[in-house]
């Protein structure tokens, strides 16, 4: 299992309608995430910015061909893209990897 962490930021005025989304994430969205082999998905926020986490269980790899080529994802970033601010890697179509400093399990 390989771990993925993504940073991102709400746009202004808009942190209510952004946890209102997910709060009623599409059960499409959730079922692709599990195809994809996701678990464990958490976002926390600080004021507008926003970490994400999650653990891929069939590696990150997978996981980000199992959402690029999937018309769902296309259709969830470009319902989320009036709330959310993202910068997305364009060789995986995914954000950018963080670089993790420290493991304690």
């Amino acid at each position: 299992m390989e771990r993925f962490a993504w940073m991102g930021r709400i746009r202004p005025g808009k942190t209510e309608e952004y946890k209102k989304r997910h709060d009623e994430i599409w059960p499409e969205m959730k079922e692709l995430l599990k195809q994809a082999g996701i678990r464990n998905y958490t976002i926390w926020s600080d004021g507008n910015v926003l970490f994400g986490y999650y653990e891929c269980e069939q590696g990150i790899a997978f996981a980000e061909k199992t959402q690029a080529g999937s018309s769902v994802v296309d259709r969830w970033n470009a319902y989320m893209e009036d709330v959310l601010e993202l910068e997305m890697d364009p060789e995986t179509g995914a954000q950018p990897k963080l670089r993790q400093m420290f493991l304690m399990e």
